[in-house]
């Protein structure tokens, strides 16, 4: 996994200072990975953000994940394309409904 998915706490809250769970999506790219974003209803926090970005990483392939409270987005890094289902499992898992590609 990469250190998006790796989910720092600030004190007493369970987002770091700017609001972000985890850093860029590109710093785990390679030559070859497919990024593609995502349209996301539903978040509002860096907690959000976390919950998402944690089960989106948990599909096979995926080497990055950063998703955006404010925007919606949600920006995935993988070895190939990704079937859209299973990142609508993932985001429903997280307790969210993606809208689409975006």
């Amino acid at each position: 996994m990469t250190a998006e998915t790796q989910l720092p706490q600030a004190t007493g809250s369970c987002c770091s200072p700017s609001g972000s769970c985890h850093d860029g999506a590109d710093a785990g790219a390679q030559a070859g990975d497919v990024t593609t974003a995502y349209q996301v209803s539903g978040m509002t926090c860096g907690h959000c953000e976390g919950a998402i970005s944690e089960e989106i990483s948990g599909i096979e392939g995926v080497t990055s994940v950063k998703a955006v409270a404010s925007t919606g987005q949600v920006t995935v890094v993988s070895a190939a394309p990704l079937a859209d289902d299973a990142v609508r499992a993932a985001v429903d898992e997280a307790g969210y409904e993606l809208v689409g590609r975006a």
